[in-house]
């Protein structure tokens, strides 16, 4: 994938251009030489904020199977 960098000056005088550019690959905008921003497709935010959720979820069933079957585990060990 493409990483188009563009200063926030450069942004601020050109944001529709960069708005269209980042339906196809990220923007990274630059403040003092460093990235400060990404611009995404908003398909492409929805696909890393679906996965952030599944991830959440699994987090937190696995530790409620833990605190669950931790008694039964230690059991087992003995």
């Amino acid at each position: 994938m493409d990483r188009k960098f563009v200063t926030s000056t450069e942004f601020r005088n050109k944001a529709g251009r960069y708005l269209d550019e980042a339906a196809k690959a990220p923007v990274f905008i630059t403040k003092h030489d460093r990235p400060a921003r990404v611009l995404i497709d908003i398909d492409e935010y929805e696909r890393l904020s679906a996965l952030d959720a599944r991830q959440t979820k699994l987090d937190r069933l696995r530790q409620e199977s833990h605190e669950q079957f931790a008694p039964l585990y230690e059991k087992l060990a003995r």
